[in-house]
């Protein structure tokens, strides 16, 4: 069984580079004559103005799923532990930033279900806020498809499958379960629906969305119209990214899908190609900046 997650893993990097290489390929001329001057500067430091902020943000978010949980671990003590192990993602394992906050949280004297089930919730309700997004968004018409009758339902029901799958009495029937399941006594139970961190996870993506599309306006100029495809179509690749197995902190699936899924009509594939490589360094920069400022002010 680990043999074959680990091929799959494998598998799903190599493709994902492979069609990374080959746009990189068929566009190198292109990329490599782009000459960067103010405004792409300009753009390039809100962008990792808000990437920074982002991430200051969903560090905030997580303090209030931790008060859900009665959680003794809170407020700046909560942030600054979820900033500095926000870089032990990109470890091979994609796992190690939980393991740290678990272990933080265990280190304030609660139990090892309570902390596991309030750090695994937070990327849960990333990945529903992601979803979120982009059923609305095929929806509503912000990303053009056939329109269906059908298709509309079955996403509506969706969404409704999907936000009922977090209210407490099933998500506390499934820990119960588990816990029996375990012979443990430490039951946890979540003590209220999750809508405001659902909501902060949502403004999380947004503040995203913003730094994503600020790179794109450095290279692209951008139409209003275009502006909510975009952030719909980030939403999507960090969706796929984030619960995609690939390489850790989704390196490789985000920027493979949004090449793939950018309508290149009016997003070139070599200026795309800037842009999600630019994306990644200022994301990476602004998680180091706000780690560092976690770990000075300890």
């Amino acid at each position: 069984m680990k043999l074959g997650k680990k091929f799959l893993r494998w598998l799903i990097l190599g493709i994902t580079f492979f069609f990374i290489f080959s746009t990189f390929k068929n566009y190198w001329r292109e990329v490599i004559e782009v000459k960067f001057n103010f405004f792409i500067y300009l753009m390039l430091c809100l962008s990792l103005f808000f990437n920074l902020f982002a991430h200051i943000f969903s560090a905030w978010v997580w303090t209030w799923i931790l008060a859900i949980f009665q959680a003794k671990l809170k407020g700046f003590k909560a942030i600054k532990v979820y900033l500095i192990t926000n870089i032990s993602k990109y470890l091979p394992g994609n796992i190690w930033h939980f393991v740290g906050r678990v272990k933080a949280i265990q280190n304030e004297g609660d139990s090892l279900a309570l902390a596991t089930v309030s750090v695994i919730l937070e990327p849960l309700l990333m990945a529903v806020a992601a979803f979120l997004i982009t059923i609305f968004s095929v929806s509503f018409g912000i990303i053009r498809v056939n329109f269906s009758l059908l298709i509309f339902t079955i996403q509506c029901i969706i969404i409704f499958l999907v936000l009922m799958g977090i209210h407490p009495k099933i998500i506390n029937h499934i820990l119960t379960k588990l816990a029996k399941g375990k012979g443990s006594k430490n039951i946890v139970n979540l003590t209220q629906y999750p809508l405001l961190p659902l909501l902060g996870e949502l403004g999380f993506l947004l503040l995203r969305g913003i730094a994503f599309l600020l790179i794109i306006n450095a290279f692209i100029p951008l139409k209003i119209s275009l502006i909510l495809p975009v952030l719909s179509t980030f939403s999507f690749a960090w969706l796929l990214g984030l619960i995609v197995p690939g390489a850790p902190g989704g390196i490789g699936v985000f920027e493979a899908t949004a090449i793939a899924t950018l309508n290149p009509t009016f997003f070139p594939p070599q200026n795309v190609l800037i842009v999600v490589a630019l994306f990644r360094l200022i994301s990476i920069l602004a998680e180091l900046i706000s780690a560092g400022i976690a770990f000075i002010k300890q």
